[in-house]
């Protein structure tokens, strides 16, 4: 099939890898401009634009350039874009996007990262057909995906995206058919926020190690920042921390760190 792909980040490489894989001509690539990034300001590509490009597949920023074509795309397929698909395109091609939730359940920028937050059990990967609204589409295909206790952020997109890879070349092996109205009661996933990923050691344990399970999350300790990167939860005792990583020093053991910065939990405890 002559296909267009859209997507950004890394987790949209491997779906890219497999349809090239599977045979299917991927005429053309669309990705985000090149950022800069450092200090230098030096223009960085995008995982999927250096994915592309490594396959010799021809790349642009530009989304209109999927309508241009000759002989044009039968489908565009979209994982993990972040950007705007307008009506005029929508009409003119047909896509589906990989969808890392089971939908109406948290539409929206960060499913994975809503759904761990809220302690989900269970989330998913669908194939959807794209419409105008926000993840509003219809659903070809679905697969569900176990929450783990300690599951972190970057372990369920990894399984997710291992999912939603075979879904999205099985669908179009053997045909995408009619997608399946959503049925229920939406939920939003808005993008996290830097200071959600604040610590705030007043809230129940179990929802103080969803947040350290994100990556990123942080809090303070003699006025200076302090990741915290590992925790463990007991089934009755409080939180233990693990992994932590003080501000302009890498990730070290937090036993590590307690005994090198004298820390006593109850003279000068972490928030401070």
């Amino acid at each position: 099939m002559r296909l267009a792909f859209l997507g950004t980040p890394a987790m949209a490489v491997a779906p890219l890898r497999a349809l090239v894989d599977a045979g299917h001509d991927v005429a053309l690539v669309v990705s985000r401009p090149d950022a800069k990034r450092g200090r230098g300001g030096t223009l960085t590509p995008s995982p999927v634009k250096v994915a592309a490009l490594e396959l010799g597949l021809p790349v642009t920023d530009v989304v209109d350039d999927v309508l241009t074509l000759d002989p044009p795309a039968e489908l565009g397929v979209v994982v993990a874009f972040g950007r705007i698909i307008k009506p005029h395109v929508l009409a003119a091609l047909p896509m589906v996007n990989l969808h890392f939730s089971l939908l109406p359940r948290w539409r929206g920028a960060a499913p994975v990262e809503r759904a761990l937050l809220a302690g989900d059990e269970v989330t998913g990967v669908d194939l959807m057909a794209v419409e105008e609204g926000l993840d509003t589409g219809g659903v070809y295909r679905e697969a569900q995906v176990a929450i783990g206790p300690d599951t972190t952020a970057d372990e369920l997109r990894s399984e997710l995206v291992a999912a939603g890879t075979t879904l999205l070349v099985e669908a179009l092996a053997e045909g995408l058919g009619e997608p399946v109205p959503q049925v229920g009661e939406p939920t939003y996933a808005a993008k996290i926020e830097p200071a959600e990923l604040r610590i705030d050691w007043d809230r129940p344990a179990a929802e103080v190690h969803r947040l350290v399970r994100l990556g990123g999350a942080w809090t303070t300790h003699a006025g200076k920042r302090l990741k915290v990167w590992r925790t463990r939860l007991g089934p009755d005792g409080p939180l233990e921390l693990l992994e932590v990583q003080p501000e302009g020093k890498g990730r070290m053991p937090f036993r590590d760190w307690a005994n090198g910065a004298r820390f006593d939990p109850a003279a000068d405890g972490l928030g401070s």
